[in-house]
Protein backbone atom coordinates (compact mmCIF):
# COMPACT_ATOMS: atom_id res chain seq x y z
CA UNK A 1 0.00 0.00 0.00
CA UNK A 2 1.41 3.41 -0.88
CA UNK A 3 1.59 6.42 1.39
CA UNK A 4 0.02 9.63 0.13
CA UNK A 5 2.33 12.51 -0.72
CA UNK A 6 0.89 14.74 1.98
CA UNK A 7 1.14 12.19 4.78
CA UNK A 8 4.64 11.21 3.63
CA UNK A 9 5.78 14.79 4.15
CA UNK A 10 3.92 15.06 7.46
CA UNK A 11 5.56 11.86 8.76
CA UNK A 12 8.94 13.17 7.57
CA UNK A 13 8.37 16.35 9.63
CA UNK A 14 7.25 14.40 12.72
CA UNK A 15 10.25 12.07 12.56
CA UNK A 16 12.61 15.04 12.31
CA UNK A 17 10.83 16.72 15.20
CA UNK A 18 11.19 13.54 17.29
CA UNK A 19 14.91 13.29 16.49
CA UNK A 20 15.35 16.89 17.58
CA UNK A 21 13.40 16.39 20.81
CA UNK A 22 15.39 13.25 21.71
CA UNK A 23 18.71 14.98 21.00
CA UNK A 24 17.81 18.05 23.02
CA UNK A 25 16.45 16.07 25.96
CA UNK A 26 19.71 14.09 26.00
CA UNK A 27 21.65 17.34 26.31
CA UNK A 28 19.29 18.65 28.99
CA UNK A 29 19.74 15.43 31.01
CA UNK A 30 23.51 16.05 31.03
CA UNK A 31 23.10 19.69 32.09
CA UNK A 32 20.48 19.45 34.84
CA UNK A 33 21.46 19.49 38.49
CA UNK A 34 18.05 18.23 39.59
CA UNK A 35 17.45 14.48 39.84
CA UNK A 36 13.66 14.85 39.46
CA UNK A 37 14.16 16.72 36.17
CA UNK A 38 16.73 14.15 34.98
CA UNK A 39 14.32 11.30 35.75
CA UNK A 40 11.50 13.04 33.88
CA UNK A 41 13.79 13.75 30.91
CA UNK A 42 14.81 10.08 30.79
CA UNK A 43 11.20 8.86 30.84
CA UNK A 44 10.14 11.35 28.20
CA UNK A 45 13.12 10.48 25.98
CA UNK A 46 12.30 6.77 26.21
CA UNK A 47 8.68 7.50 25.29
CA UNK A 48 9.79 9.63 22.32
CA UNK A 49 12.18 6.90 21.12
CA UNK A 50 9.42 4.28 21.29
CA UNK A 51 7.10 6.54 19.31
CA UNK A 52 9.84 7.30 16.77
CA UNK A 53 10.74 3.61 16.35
CA UNK A 54 7.11 2.58 15.97
CA UNK A 55 6.48 5.12 13.22
CA UNK A 56 9.74 4.27 11.42
CA UNK A 57 8.98 0.54 11.65
CA UNK A 58 5.51 1.06 10.17
CA UNK A 59 6.91 3.02 7.23
CA UNK A 60 9.14 -0.01 6.51
CA UNK A 61 6.58 -2.75 7.22
CA UNK A 62 2.78 -2.39 7.34
CA UNK A 63 2.55 -5.43 9.65
CA UNK A 64 3.98 -3.27 12.44
CA UNK A 65 0.57 -1.61 12.84
CA UNK A 66 -0.53 -4.59 14.95
CA UNK A 67 1.95 -3.67 17.69
CA UNK A 68 0.00 -1.45 20.07
CA UNK A 69 2.18 0.95 22.04
CA UNK A 70 1.71 1.29 25.77
CA UNK A 71 -0.28 4.36 26.75
CA UNK A 72 1.90 6.93 28.50
CA UNK A 73 1.32 6.84 32.23
CA UNK A 74 2.59 10.08 33.67
CA UNK A 75 2.07 11.66 37.04
CA UNK A 76 -1.05 13.60 36.01
CA UNK A 77 -3.71 10.98 36.62
CA UNK A 78 -4.79 11.90 40.15
CA UNK A 79 -4.50 15.69 39.95
CA UNK A 80 -7.42 17.68 41.32
CA UNK A 81 -8.15 21.32 40.36
CA UNK A 82 -7.47 22.39 43.96
CA UNK A 83 -3.86 21.23 43.63
CA UNK A 84 -3.03 23.84 40.97
CA UNK A 85 -1.55 27.05 42.33
CA UNK A 86 -3.33 30.03 40.76
CA UNK A 87 -2.33 33.67 40.84
CA UNK A 88 0.84 35.69 40.40
CA UNK A 89 3.11 35.87 43.43
CA UNK A 90 6.13 38.06 42.78
CA UNK A 91 7.05 36.56 39.40
CA UNK A 92 10.75 36.69 38.64
CA UNK A 93 11.89 38.94 35.79
CA UNK A 94 12.73 37.04 32.62
CA UNK A 95 15.17 38.04 29.89
CA UNK A 96 17.20 36.19 27.26
CA UNK A 97 20.46 34.76 28.56
CA UNK A 98 23.41 33.94 26.34
CA UNK A 99 25.55 31.72 28.57
CA UNK A 100 27.01 28.42 27.36
CA UNK A 101 24.73 26.09 29.34
CA UNK A 102 21.18 26.05 30.67
CA UNK A 103 20.07 26.15 34.28
CA UNK A 104 17.29 23.90 35.59
CA UNK A 105 14.58 26.53 35.15
CA UNK A 106 15.57 27.03 31.50
CA UNK A 107 15.61 23.26 30.97
CA UNK A 108 12.08 22.66 32.27
CA UNK A 109 10.83 25.65 30.30
CA UNK A 110 12.42 24.21 27.14
CA UNK A 111 10.86 20.79 27.89
CA UNK A 112 7.43 22.36 28.24
CA UNK A 113 7.77 24.28 24.98
CA UNK A 114 9.00 21.15 23.15
CA UNK A 115 6.05 19.07 24.36
CA UNK A 116 3.44 21.73 23.61
CA UNK A 117 4.82 22.25 20.13
CA UNK A 118 5.04 18.52 19.52
CA UNK A 119 1.43 17.96 20.61
CA UNK A 120 0.28 20.59 18.11
CA UNK A 121 2.33 19.33 15.16
CA UNK A 122 1.32 15.71 15.80
CA UNK A 123 -2.39 16.61 15.72
CA UNK A 124 -1.96 18.86 12.70
CA UNK A 125 -0.16 16.03 10.87
CA UNK A 126 -2.85 13.51 11.88
CA UNK A 127 -5.49 15.69 10.24
CA UNK A 128 -3.65 15.34 6.92
CA UNK A 129 -3.27 11.54 6.97
CA UNK A 130 -5.21 9.08 4.84
CA UNK A 131 -3.54 5.96 6.30
CA UNK A 132 -5.58 5.03 9.41
CA UNK A 133 -2.60 3.52 11.23
CA UNK A 134 -0.34 6.53 10.71
CA UNK A 135 -3.23 8.78 11.72
CA UNK A 136 -3.75 6.83 14.95
CA UNK A 137 -0.02 6.86 15.77
CA UNK A 138 0.08 10.61 15.33
CA UNK A 139 -3.06 11.17 17.43
CA UNK A 140 -1.57 9.00 20.18
CA UNK A 141 1.68 10.98 19.86
CA UNK A 142 -0.25 14.22 20.33
CA UNK A 143 -1.99 12.89 23.44
CA UNK A 144 1.30 11.64 24.90
CA UNK A 145 2.99 15.00 24.31
CA UNK A 146 0.04 16.81 25.89
CA UNK A 147 0.27 14.58 28.97
CA UNK A 148 4.02 15.10 29.22
CA UNK A 149 3.60 18.87 28.84
CA UNK A 150 1.09 18.82 31.69
CA UNK A 151 3.47 16.77 33.83
CA UNK A 152 6.19 19.39 33.28
CA UNK A 153 3.71 22.20 33.97
CA UNK A 154 2.66 20.61 37.27
CA UNK A 155 6.25 20.37 38.46
CA UNK A 156 6.89 23.99 37.45
CA UNK A 157 3.64 25.14 39.06
CA UNK A 158 4.43 23.38 42.35
CA UNK A 159 7.84 25.08 42.41
CA UNK A 160 6.37 28.51 41.62
CA UNK A 161 8.08 28.66 38.21
CA UNK A 162 4.85 28.57 36.19
CA UNK A 163 2.37 30.95 37.75
CA UNK A 164 -1.16 30.95 36.38
CA UNK A 165 -2.58 34.47 36.00
CA UNK A 166 -6.18 34.89 37.08
CA UNK A 167 -8.92 37.47 36.72
CA UNK A 168 -11.47 38.55 39.29
CA UNK A 169 -13.56 35.46 40.14
CA UNK A 170 -16.82 37.34 39.58
CA UNK A 171 -15.61 38.48 36.14
CA UNK A 172 -14.60 34.95 35.11
CA UNK A 173 -17.90 33.44 36.26
CA UNK A 174 -19.99 36.20 34.68
CA UNK A 175 -18.14 35.75 31.39
CA UNK A 176 -18.33 31.93 31.31
CA UNK A 177 -21.84 31.64 32.77
CA UNK A 178 -23.21 33.55 29.79
CA UNK A 179 -23.00 30.20 27.96
CA UNK A 180 -26.00 28.00 28.63
CA UNK A 181 -26.71 24.33 27.82
CA UNK A 182 -28.19 23.69 24.37
CA UNK A 183 -31.99 23.50 24.32
CA UNK A 184 -32.25 24.46 27.98
CA UNK A 185 -30.15 21.51 29.08
CA UNK A 186 -32.12 18.94 27.11
CA UNK A 187 -29.47 18.45 24.44
CA UNK A 188 -30.31 18.40 20.74
CA UNK A 189 -33.87 17.30 20.06
CA UNK A 190 -34.81 17.49 16.38
CA UNK A 191 -38.09 19.22 15.71
CA UNK A 192 -40.88 17.46 13.78
CA UNK A 193 -40.15 19.24 10.48
CA UNK A 194 -36.54 18.01 10.64
CA UNK A 195 -37.70 14.43 11.24
CA UNK A 196 -40.15 14.55 8.29
CA UNK A 197 -37.33 15.40 5.87
CA UNK A 198 -35.23 12.40 6.91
Amino acid sequence: MPFGAHETMEVHEILNEKLNLISHFGLYAQMTQNEQIRSMLTRHMQSAMMSYDRLVTYTHDYAAANQQPPTYQGMTINIQPQQIQYGLHNPMPIAPQMQGSLNDQQIVSAMLICHKSSAKVHMQAALECADPNVRQMLIQGSITCAEQAYEVFLMMNQQGQYQVPTMNDHTAKTFLHSYQPAQGGQGFVPNSSYMQHQ
